[in-house]
């Protein structure tokens, strides 16, 4: 605390300390402040003759608190503060970025009063590409983000910790494209230099972020949310060809990118190729389908097509008058080479 601040700038402090501390006594402001009690307690009269509501309370619990009142007092946040703020809307709504939304408004009102150092990095981060929302995902480090997110609007290649799980932090040279919050999970769409290849990194997993002097430039044309999807939909296990009976441009819409590329056929129908660890899980997201489709391969995920029809009308027929015989016509014969499936009608997509 240096002695030639005003008695309002040590007004907003004691405001500032107030809100991060409800119930502070004129002792600990006094102290935290480096005056005596009789000015915290002038610079608490400042404050309700500007129209804050502060309130006091006695007892060996009392204190200072701000209360509720007609005006909105100011609020105060530092850097890590506001970058979790704007985090954190990102995870829960797509629109956040949108100025003309409400949740878009509200938060522009809040980044314009901010500071510039800590406006410019909540900036930053407002600009990603985002998708969707999961409550279970992890929000990573605010301060990393915003280094990220700088760094891609600079253009300045990276040096990176990320951290392997059991392997333990792998050093990287990257070109940061983009950061994009997909599903309430926050990737880096990177250059790898140390593995020569495009990268899709977990942001909560970095462990350490230098920018570096070196330049670069971007992929023309980049749709950073179509890439990360198209790059999710790749390299694992099984290959995935499923035959759509709708035209190309209606299967974009019912899937995300993220569940395979479609790909138009010349009878009007739609050929979707991708692959996955997992066919259970990907054979549920196809239940967003509310078209007929035929899974081609891999017999896993014709397996797992079967399995869950079952489950299914298992469900349907408990405490139901449904006789067996027509139950069993509802089966698909295990020796089908494919699985055809028709899940519901209804326009309500499953949740991936």
């Amino acid at each position: 605390m240096t002695h030639d601040e005003s008695p309002t700038a040590r007004a907003l402090l004691l405001l500032e300390m107030l809100q991060n501390s409800p119930g502070s006594t004129a002792g600990r402001l006094a102290e935290r402040l480096g005056v005596s009690e009789r000015a915290a307690r002038r610079y608490v009269a400042i404050l309700r003759e500007a129209g804050i509501p502060v309130e006091s309370t006695r007892g060996p619990h009392g204190g200072y608190r701000v209360g509720r009142g007609l005006r909105l007092p100011p609020l105060m946040f530092t850097a890590a503060e506001a970058l979790g703020l704007v985090m954190a809307v990102l995870d829960g709504h797509h629109d956040a970025a949108d100025p003309a939304g409400p949740v878009g408004a509200a938060l522009g009102k809040i980044m314009r009063v901010l500071p510039e150092p800590v406006a410019r990095p909540a900036r930053a981060v407002r600009t990603v590409s985002t998708r969707g929302g999961d409550p279970y995902a992890e929000t990573p480090d605010p301060t990393t983000t915003a280094a990220l997110v700088e760094s891609c609007a600079a253009r300045h290649r990276l040096r990176l910790g990320y951290h392997l799980g059991p392997k333990g932090v792998r050093e990287m040279e990257v070109d940061p494209w983009a950061v994009v919050v997909h599903h309430g999970r926050w990737y880096l769409l990177c250059w790898s230099h140390t593995r020569d290849a495009r990268r899709v990194l977990r942001v909560d997993r970095i462990t350490r972020v230098t920018p570096l002097d070196t330049t670069f430039t971007p992929p023309t044309g980049l749709d950073p949310l179509e890439t990360l999807e198209e790059h999710l939909s790749q390299g694992w296990t099984y290959e995935v060809e499923v035959v759509v009976d709708a035209p190309a441009d209606r299967v974009a819409r019912l899937l995300p990118r993220s569940l395979g590329r479609p790909e138009p056929l010349a009878d009007g129908t739609t050929r979707l190729l991708a692959t996955t660890d997992e066919p259970d899980w990907y054979v549920r997201q196809l239940t967003a389908l509310d078209v007929p489709f035929r899974i081609v391969r891999p017999r896993e995920l014709r397996e797992a097509a079967r399995e869950l029809g079952r489950r299914l009308l298992t469900a349907a027929e408990r405490d139901s008058d449904m006789d067996a015989p027509n139950a069993a016509a509802h089966h698909v014969s295990p020796g089908d080479e494919t699985a055809s499936v028709a899940f519901g009608t209804g326009d309500s997509p499953a949740r991936t």
